[in-house]
């Protein structure tokens, strides 16, 4: 549900909670893959949130990733 709200979001998101984001999701999902974006810094900025992320479990990422949509849709619904 909470994939399906970000997904369906029409508004940019601020960078650092996309980040986050992405992070959470990419571990949750155990999708390991490295960051495909055509330019090199958005790639790097997208490592790092992997990086920061390395250290909490799938289940912990899920988490992390309802939590935050939740937070971030609480004043704009």
């Amino acid at each position: 549900e909470a994939v399906a709200r970000v997904n369906a979001h029409k508004e940019p998101f601020p960078a650092d909670t996309l980040l986050k984001l992405y992070a959470y999701y990419k571990k949750a999902t155990n999708d390991y893959g490295k960051p495909r974006s055509r330019e090199a810094l958005i790639n790097a900025f997208k490592t790092n949130a992997l990086f920061q992320a390395k250290n909490i479990t799938e289940t912990e990422a899920k988490e992390a990733y309802i939590d935050l949509v939740n937070k971030y849709f609480l004043y704009r619904e």
